[in-house]
C-alpha cells in the first residue's frame, strides 16, 4: 500500500506539454523536415491526412448534438433570438470590415500590378460560380440522414435547429429526448478528447507535406498576395479582436494567450470545421463560456463566419484588377465587399472553398476567372491563415455574446 502511495506521488521525469507548446512543436519539427528533407517528406502525408479523418469524423456528430443541446438548453426563446441577432450582426460586421481592410492594404502596396495576365495568355479553365439561390435551396436538407453522410455542415446544422426547435415547443413530452441529447454530449466530447491527443502527430505529418510542397516562400507576385492577406489577417486575429473585446470591457490578453492553440491547429489543418472540436472545448474550458452559449455560437459561426475568407477574396479581387490592368471604379468596390460578405456567409468551412466562391465575386464585376488557376498555387498557404482567423473570429463572438448575456466565468476566463 505504501509503494503503492509512492509511486503514485511521484513526478513524471518528462512532464507532459501543454498542447498548444505539442503542437507549436510539432509545427516546428514539420516545417524543418519538410524543409531540409524536401520531396521525401511528402510520404509524411497520411500521418496528416489519418487524423484529417479522425477530425472529420467528429465534425458531423458535434456540430449535431452540441447545436441541438444548446438549443434546448434556451427554454427562452427571446433568449435564443436575442443570441442569434448579436452572433449574426457582430458576423456581418467583422466580414465587411476585413474585406474593406483587405482590399485597401491591397491596393496601397499594388499587389498583382505588373503581373500582365491577359486572356490571351491565360488557358486554364475557369472555376465554376457558385449560385446564392442554389446556396439557400442546399442549406434545407431534404434528406437530414444523406446530409450527414456527406458530411454537409449547412444542412446538418438547418435540421439541428429544427429539429431542437421541435424539442422545446413539445415541452415535457420530449423531456427523455433532450436526457438523450445531453447524455450523447458527454460521450461525443469525451470522443473529441480521444481524437485530440495524436493531434501533435497530425500537425507534424500536414506541416512536413505543405513545407515540402510549397517551401518557405513563394516568389513575385504570389507572394505580395501571400505577405499582403497575411498581414491583413494578423491585423483581424491581434488587433480587430482585440478591440471588440475591449468595446464590451473584456481584457483582451486572456483571450489572446488562449487563443493560440486554437490558432495553431486552424493554420495546420485549414479547416474552420475539423477545428470546431478543439474551438468548442478551449471556450467552455478555458475560457469560461456558458455551454449554452458556445453549443450555439460556435456551430453558427462554422458556417456563417467566414472573416478570414472575405479577407482572403479581398485581396484576391484586387490582386485579379491589378493583374489584368482593370481599373474598378467606387461602386465596383462596393459590389465587391457585399459580393464578398454573402459569397463567405455561403462558403463551406473546408479546405479550398475559397476558390469555389472566389468566381462568384470576381464575376460579379467582369474580371476574368482565370486567375483562378493562378491563385490556386498558393491557395493552401493563404488557406491556412485564414482558417485560423475564422476561428479566431468565431471564438471572439461566443465571449462577447456570453458577457453581454451575463453567463461568462470570468474566474475561468482570467485564469491560467
Amino acid at each position: 500500500m505504501q509503494s503503492t502511495v509512492l509511486a503514485s506521488s511521484t513526478p513524471r521525469r518528462f512532464p507532459r506539454l501543454p498542447m498548444w507548446q505539442q503542437i507549436l512543436l510539432a509545427m516546428i519539427l514539420g516545417l524543418a523536415v519538410g524543409h531540409f528533407v524536401g520531396e521525401p517528406a511528402k510520404m509524411l502525408a497520411p500521418l496528416g491526412d489519418m487524423f484529417m479523418s479522425l477530425i472529420r469524423m467528429c465534425v458531423i456528430p458535434v456540430v449535431f448534438v452540441s447545436l441541438v443541446c444548446g438549443i434546448t438548453s434556451l427554454s427562452d426563446m427571446a433568449t435564443m433570438r436575442r443570441m442569434a441577432w448579436k452572433s449574426l450582426v457582430i458576423y456581418a460586421v467583422t466580414m465587411a470590415v476585413m474585406a474593406a481592410i483587405a482590399m485597401g492594404l491591397a491596393m496601397v502596396f499594388k499587389v498583382g500590378a505588373g503581373f500582365g495576365l491577359s486572356l490571351s495568355t491565360s488557358h486554364a479553365p475557369a472555376a465554376p460560380t457558385a449560385s446564392i439561390k442554389d446556396a439557400l435551396i442546399g442549406a434545407i436538407p431534404s434528406n437530414p440522414f444523406k446530409a450527414f453522410a456527406e458530411g454537409a455542415l449547412l444542412p446538418t446544422i438547418v435540421f439541428a435547429m429544427f429539429f431542437a426547435l421541435s424539442i422545446n415547443f413539445a415541452g415535457e413530452a420530449a423531456a427523455p429526448v433532450r436526457t438523450f441529447f445531453e447524455s450523447l454530449a458527454s460521450v461525443v466530447f469525451k470522443l473529441i478528447h480521444i481524437v485530440l491527443v495524436f493531434a501533435p502527430i497530425g500537425v507534424f505529418g500536414l506541416m512536413a507535406y505543405v513545407t515540402a510542397d510549397h517551401g518557405f516562400t513563394v516568389l513575385g507576385h504570389l507572394g505580395a498576395l501571400v505577405a499582403v492577406t497575411y498581414a491583413a489577417l494578423l491585423i483581424f486575429m491581434f488587433v480587430i479582436c482585440s478591440v471588440l473585446l475591449m468595446l464590451f470591457r473584456i481584457n483582451p490578453l486572456p483571450f489572446l494567450r488562449k487563443m493560440l492553440p486554437v490558432q495553431l491547429f486552424a493554420y495546420s489543418c485549414a479547416s474552420s470545421a475539423a477545428t470546431l472540436p478543439l474551438n468548442l472545448e478551449n471556450t467552455q474550458d478555458r475560457m469560461g463560456v456558458d455551454t449554452r452559449v458556445a453549443s450555439f455560437v460556435l456551430p453558427l459561426g462554422c458556417t456563417v463566419n467566414m472573416a478570414g475568407l472575405a479577407c482572403y477574396l479581398g485581396t484576391v479581387a484586387i490582386f485579379a484588377s491589378h493583374a489584368y490592368g482593370v481599373q474598378l471604379s467606387f461602386g465596383q468596390l462596393l459590389t465587391v465587399m457585399v459580393m464578398i460578405t454573402l459569397a463567405s456567409i455561403g462558403a463551406a468551412g473546408i479546405p479550398g472553398a475559397a476558390l469555389v466562391v472566389m468566381g462568384l465575386v470576381l464575376s460579379s464585376v467582369g474580371l476574368p476567372l482565370e486567375v483562378i488557376a493562378v491563385i490556386a498555387a498558393v491557395d493552401r498557404l493563404l488557406d491556412m491563415c485564414t482558417t485560423a482567423a475564422n476561428v479566431t473570429g468565431d471564438a471572439v463572438t461566443a465571449v462577447i455574446v456570453a458577457k453581454s448575456e451575463g453567463v461568462l466565468d470570468w474566474e475561468k476566463y482570467r485564469g491560467e
